[in-house]
């Protein structure tokens, strides 16, 4: 099930709405505001081309501005630095140096806000072309595609709620004239549950195909799509330290024990016309003047034999800036077309060693742990079995499997461990969430 040989090409939305917008027949539609067009056209009567150009842009818009969040979050979480002469800030806000502070009016805090509202902005749009459309759709694909647009939304509310933190999320955005309120920490969670767990009822042992392809998951089938939305399910049931839960929602994702690592769904990349590269990867040995290297704690807390620190090779000069430096490269990604993770099978294998030691069953989390372990070619673990040592273990071993994959800083905190990152610098900061965008204040 593995989704990285699938090749697609993207289409802006700006595009999808000239399309909406277009002929039908001979008659030609009038347009009230030439340089304003409204979405009234798409959500009144698209077609299934048209639904299927709306899935297009909105997967593509899925990946905007996915290099300034890795960036931010790696860097705050200590497993990067990105360095860059032309923009300071990387290794001056990010790292809290001196008096620095997170600005709440920059790149790195309103354009991954605005790129996934924008996105979820889009599954709106998507979500009223499916109610009012008047191609031939059975109720259950009608409910199906929703309950697809209503996992895409949710997982881009999961990205922004990772930076915002406690300072909750909008999740009703639906009526861009009368925004619902910012929800609690707690509550902005609950919400995203339930936005998976709603789209699950229509998704889950249903016998249709979705109306249009998606690059989210290798199948069209209702059915099959819910186990990408059970693994998203899983992976915020964790969040919430809803152990039931997230055993339930593995059970039912592609998580599979004995599977492939890479199995699960990812960001797709191409040379193909206007569709966008792998924007987080640098050739080895780039300049430091514009490069990504790796915090040098990833090699020296790594156990002798990991197979693992293949990511980050060793380069053939150090790279140094504003008191910063690093002879590993970061090589997650090894060109500039390769795929990008949003939820895979090696994931899923430490969420269930995680969710399996918080309700005691200590042997299935040992035998999870071992799974990756002997996959980067370590022996198995041999130390205690009480839930701090096993969850010790599980955070080491989630820092090397998930490296670079936006988790780290995520799973420190949530264990209130902010504290045991690394601090690069005298008097450097580790920063607990982004501020609210000033446009939201």
């Amino acid at each position: 099930m593995n989704n990285q040989n699938k090749q697609y090409r993207f289409v802006t939305l700006a595009v999808l709405f000239i399309i909406a917008l277009g002929w039908s027949s001979c008659k030609v539609d009038p347009i009230l505001d030439p340089n304003n067009p409204s979405t009234s056209g798409i959500t009144q009567n698209a077609s299934l081309g048209e639904l299927q150009n709306l899935v297009v842009g909105t997967e593509a818009g899925m990946r905007n501005n996915l290099n300034t969040y890795f960036d931010a979050v790696s860097v705050i979480g200590r497993e990067i630095y990105r360095f860059s002469t032309s923009d300071p800030r990387f290794t001056s806000d990010l790292l809290g140096k001196g008096s620095a502070v997170l600005d709440n009016n920059t790149f790195y805090t309103t354009n991954p806000f605005g790129g996934r509202y924008r996105d979820v902005k889009n599954t709106n749009i998507l979500i009223a072309a499916l109610q009012n459309t008047k191609a031939s759709l059975s109720d259950p694909q009608r409910k199906a595609a929703i309950a697809y647009a209503k996992t895409v939304q949710a997982y881009e509310l999961l990205m922004v709620f990772n930076q915002q933190y406690e300072n909750g999320i909008r999740v009703d955005v639906s009526d861009p004239d009368k925004l619902g309120p910012f929800l609690s920490k707690d509550e902005s969670l609950n919400a995203i549950q339930n936005l998976l767990n709603d789209a699950n009822l229509d998704l889950k042992g249903s016998t249709v195909d979705l109306p249009f392809t998606t690059t989210l998951y290798n199948s069209k089938k209702a059915s099959d799509f819910s186990k990408f939305n059970r693994a998203l399910a899983a992976r915020v049931a964790v969040y919430r330290k809803d152990w039931a839960l997230a055993n339930t929602a593995l059970s039912e994702s592609f998580f599979d024990l004995n599977g492939s690592l890479t199995d699960g769904s990812y960001y797709l990349y191409s040379t193909g016309g206007g569709d966008l590269l792998n924007p987080l990867f640098f050739p080895l040995n780039s300049p430091a003047a514009e490069d990504r290297v790796v915090q040098p704690s990833f090699i020296t807390d790594a156990e002798a034999g990991d197979t693992r620190l293949s990511k980050a090779p060793k380069r053939t000069t150090t790279a140094a800036q504003d008191g910063l430096s690093s002879d590993y490269d970061f090589w997650v990604y090894k060109s500039n077309v390769a795929s990008i993770p949003i939820i895979r099978n090696e994931e899923l294998i430490l969420l269930y060693a995680e969710a399996q030691a918080q309700v005691n069953n200590t042997s299935n989390a040992v035998t999870a742990i071992n799974k990756i372990r002997n996959a980067a070619s370590l022996s198995n673990y041999s130390g205690a079995t009480d839930l701090n040592s096993l969850i010790n273990e599980i955070l080491k071993q989630r820092r090397y499997s998930l490296f670079g994959e936006g988790h780290r800083w995520i799973d420190m905190r949530r264990y209130n461990r902010l504290n045991q990152l690394p601090i690069d610098r005298t008097g450097d900061d580790v920063w607990q969430q982004f501020p609210r965008p000033q446009t939201e204040l």
